[in-house]
């Protein structure tokens, strides 16, 4: 076993998702932890207020989405752990989602997607089509009449959430801290600073919070906006994309347009007041896929890092693989993940 080589230590560099997922898995298979960032926990992007964790299309297979399956499938039981462990509640619940269909040709490609995720989906999910008028006032406007309602899809607040992570990791003999020497085997997931240093790229969105309660409804996707309800009473409005930024965690005019374009697909959030508005950078490699495995830079060292949208719903398999390399040897990342 690996990790009688090398001590039993292991250093992650940076407290995100991503470093605190594989910091947790190691942790769980008995190493001694250290955590780095000095920022601290959910600094970055992972100290967002979306959090959709939604699935690919289930067409067009490869192995980023079927990663993201088996990702999205362990999720619950991932994050009830963590919940036990840290005491905080990381905000997750698997409530679906509904995204309109704009014509008779959306129609028929979506039922056709329900056939294939009839057999992708390993039937612990579905992809349905429903029709808008059974959902009330809770849709999104459809042209058709018909929306997608899957079931796979799930929400957690993204802070929270990371917060819960770093205090598990604790819980389990692990340290987070802000400054201390590295000792192990170093794995970097430090975001999109750690990105840009290897040619991938920051991606700045915004996002507001807010006050409305539909705990218990679905997600809502159209027009390319995420409405995301939280457990707490406040609902999410997420977010932007800007390849061009000046300022990583100013909030501005494109900000305000999406929350008008929201209320307009969605009229039931109108006059719903905005309690918090967010901007982080996301860091998004050149594949939009993870970055996982040998450091390509840093020989000896490992990275764990590219999360682009997509982070939170693929960091439970990301410890798993990542504590199997690392501290056993056993490398189980798909060939498109490598830097």
């Amino acid at each position: 076993m690996a990790i009688g080589k090398v001590g039993g230590n292991v250093t992650v560099m940076g407290a995100g998702v991503f470093g605190l997922s594989v910091a947790y898995a190691c942790a769980r298979r008995g190493a001694r932890v250290r955590v780095i960032d000095p920022a601290g926990a959910a600094a970055g992007a992972s100290g967002g207020i979306v959090g959709a964790l939604a699935p690919h299309v289930p067409d067009q297979w490869n192995d980023k989405k079927q990663f993201q399956l088996d990702s999205l499938l362990i999720a619950e039981g991932f994050w009830a752990g963590v919940r036990e462990l840290s005491g905080i509640n990381p905000g997750y619940a698997r409530g679906g989602r509904l995204q309109p269909l704009a014509d008779d040709a959306a129609v028929d490609l979506a039922r056709k997607r329900a056939v294939s995720a009839g057999q992708l989906w390993q039937g612990r999910a579905d992809w349905q089509i429903v029709a808008a008028a059974d959902h009330a006032t809770w849709a999104p406007l459809s042209p058709s009449g018909w929306l997608v309602h899957d079931t796979l899809s799930a929400r957690i607040h993204p802070r929270r959430a990371t917060e819960s992570l770093a205090a598990a990791v604790v819980a389990l003999g692990g340290e987070v801290v802000r400054q201390a020497a590295r000792r192990g085997p170093v794995i970097w997931a430090t975001g999109w600073q750690g990105l840009v240093k290897i040619g991938g790229s920051g991606v700045k969105g915004q996002a507001a919070l807010l006050r409305f309660d539909a705990h218990d409804r679905p997600q809502l996707f159209a027009d390319g906006i995420h409405i995301v309800p939280h457990g707490d009473g406040t609902l999410a409005i997420g977010s932007t994309s800007e390849r061009l930024w000046d300022d990583p965690t100013a909030t501005d005019a494109q900000l305000d347009d999406l929350i008008d374009r929201a209320t307009l697909s969605f009229p039931v959030l109108r006059g719903a007041e905005v309690v918090q508005r967010w901007a982080g950078i996301r860091p998004r490699a050149a594949s939009r896929a993870p970055i996982l495995g040998a450091h390509p830079t840093l020989p000896g060292d490992y990275i764990a890092n590219g999360g682009f949208k997509i982070g939170f719903g693929m960091a439970p398999l990301v410890g798993e693989v990542m504590v199997d390399l690392v501290l056993e040897g056993i490398d189980r990342i798909p060939a498109g993940f490598r830097a």
